[in-house]
C-alpha cells in the first residue's frame, strides 16, 4: 500500500473523527432522486423504453421526441454517474474507518459481497434495471487492486480505464449503428449483418411485449420466472456494458474524496469556472448527439449508440462538473428542502430499493395494474410523487432511528452482529 494512502499529509479525515460529510449526503440524495427520473420509463413501460422511444407500449405524444432529447441531455447517465462517483468516495471513507481501527479490506469485501446479493435479488425478483450487482463487482475490483494506490495512480488508472471504455463501447455500438441503419442492400458483407441486427432488435421488442402481457395479465411468479429464464445473463451483461464507466468513476470518486472536495478544502473560485465549463461543454455535446439521433429517426441502434457510445466522454464532463458544483454548493444548502434531501441521501440504499418495490406494486397487476398505461409526460408525475414520498419519510425516520431500514440490515450483515436501530 502506498504511503500516501496510509499516512496522508492532509487534515485528519472526517471518517476518522466519526463524523459525516454533509455534502456527500446532499449529493447522494439528489442522485437517488434523479436516478428515478431516468429509470421510470423502464419501470412503467417495457424495459427497452428506457432508451428506445418505440419501445413504449403506448402511442407517442406530440412532444415525446423532444422530451427524449431533454431527458438524454439532462438526466440519462448523469445521476448514475454521480452515484458511481459517490460510491467510490464512500468505499474509501469506509476503509478509512476500518484502517483507523486496525482492520483490513476483508470487511469491505464482505460488505460488497452482501451488496452483490442484494443486487441479484433486486434484479430477478423486483426490477431488472439493478445497479447494485454492478457496483458490488466494480467495488470489489477497486478494493482488491486500486484502493491502496496513491491518488496519482488512481487518477491515471481511472483515466486509462475510462478511455478504454470509450473506445470499446464506441467502436462496438457505433459500428452496430452503421451496420444496422445504413443502406447495405447490395453489400455482401453488411447485408447479412444488418439482417441479424434487425432480428436481434425485434427479439428485444418482442420481449417487451411479452413483459407487458405478464405485467398486465400474469402473476408475480410469471414475472419472476420471465426474469430468471429470459434474462439470466442480465447482471453479467450490465457488468460488460458499464464496468468501464462505473469502475473509473469510482476511482475518480476516491481521488476527489482524498483530495478534499467533499469537505470544503478546495478553492471554490478556481473550481467553479472549470466545473461550469465541463457541465456546459458536456451538455452541448449531448444536445448535438441527441438532435443528430432524433434527426436520424431515433432508431433502435441509433439510440443505443447515443446512450452507450457517443455520450461516454461528454457524460464524464457533465458528471464531474455536477459533482464539483454540488460539492461547492452543499455547505450553503440549508433549509427545509435541503435537510430532507440530505436525509434521503443518508437513506439512499433504502430509497433506491424501496422505490423499485413501490413501483413493482404500482405498475404490476398484482398491485394497481398501471403498467404500460401512461406515456412519457404522465410517468414524470409518478417521479414527482415518489420524490415527495422520499422527502417526507427519510428525515422523520432518521430523527428516531440511527440508520435507514436497509442500511441497518446491510450493516448488521457486514459486521455479523446486531446494531441498535433506535436512537
Amino acid at each position: 500500500m502506498d504511503s500516501e494512502a496510509t499516512t496522508p499529509d492532509r487534515p485528519q479525515p472526517i471518517a476518522e473523527t466519526g463524523g459525516r460529510i454533509a455534502s456527500l449526503d446532499f449529493i447522494r440524495g439528489l442522485a437517488v432522486m434523479g436516478i428515478l427520473a431516468a429509470n421510470i420509463f423502464a419501470m412503467g413501460q417495457p424495459f427497452t423504453a428506457y432508451m428506445f422511444p418505440d419501445g413504449f407500449a403506448t402511442e407517442p405524444g406530440p412532444a415525446d421526441g423532444w422530451l427524449w432529447v431533454a431527458q438524454f441531455v439532462l438526466i440519462d447517465g448523469k445521476m448514475r454517474g454521480l452515484f458511481s462517483l459517490l460510491f467510490g468516495a464512500g468505499l474509501y471513507l469506509f476503509m478509512e474507518r476500518v484502517w483507523a481501527k486496525g482492520g483490513t479490506v476483508w470487511l469491505q469485501v464482505k460488505r460488497l459481497l452482501w451488496l452483490g446479493l442484494f443486487g441479484l435479488i433486486h434484479f430477478y425478483f423486483i426490477w431488472r434495471g439493478d445497479i447494485l450487482f454492478l457496483y458490488a463487482i466494480s467495488g470489489l475490483i477497486a478494493v482488491a487492486v486500486f484502493i491502496g494506490m496513491s491518488v496519482r495512480k488512481k487518477l491515471v488508472f481511472g483515466i486509462l480505464a475510462y478511455i478504454a471504455g470509450a473506445l470499446l463501447y464506441g467502436m462496438m455500438t457505433i459500428f452496430m449503428q452503421v451496420a444496422a441503419d445504413g443502406d447495405h442492400q447490395d453489400n455482401a458483407v453488411f447485408a447479412p449483418m444488418q439482417q441479424e441486427l434487425q432480428v436481434a432488435a425485434e427479439e428485444d421488442l418482442a420481449d417487451g411485449r411479452a413483459e407487458t402481457v405478464i405485467r398486465q395479465d400474469g402473476t408475480y411468479f410469471d414475472y419472476v420466472e420471465h426474469n430468471i429464464t429470459e434474462h439470466a445473463s442480465g447482471p453479467a451483461m450490465s457488468l460488460f456494458f458499464f464496468a468501464f464507466e462505473t469502475l473509473p468513476l469510482m476511482l475518480f470518486g476516491m481521488v476527489l474524496y482524498q483530495k478534499g472536495l467533499f469537505d470544503g478544502r478546495w478553492d471554490s473560485r478556481k473550481l467553479r469556472g472549470w466545473a461550469w465549463a465541463g457541465l456546459v461543454i458536456g451538455a452541448a455535446l449531448h444536445l448535438w448527439i441527441a438532435i443528430a439521433t432524433k434527426n436520424s429517426g431515433l432508431t433502435y441502434y441509433g439510440t443505443l449508440a447515443a446512450f452507450v457510445g457517443w455520450s461516454h466522454i461528454p457524460r464524464l464532463f457533465m458528471v464531474l462538473g455536477l459533482a464539483v458544483l454540488l460539492a461547492l454548493h452543499a455547505p450553503k444548502a440549508g433549509g427545509w428542502v435541503a435537510d430532507r434531501v440530505s436525509a434521503a441521501g443518508r437513506a439512499a440504499f433504502t430509497n433506491y430499493l424501496g422505490t423499485s418495490i413501490v413501483m413493482l406494486f404500482v405498475f404490476g397487476n398484482w398491485g394497481l395494474d398501471l403498467f404500460a398505461r401512461f406515456g412519457r409526460i404522465e410517468l414524470y408525475g409518478f417521479v414527482l410523487a415518489t420524490w415527495v414520498l422520499m422527502l417526507a419519510w427519510s428525515k422523520p425516520w432518521l430523527e428516531r432511528f440511527r440508520y435507514g431500514p436497509l442500511e441497518w440490515l446491510w450493516r448488521c450483515l457486514t459486521y455479523g452482529r446486531m446494531f441498535a436501530l433506535k436512537r
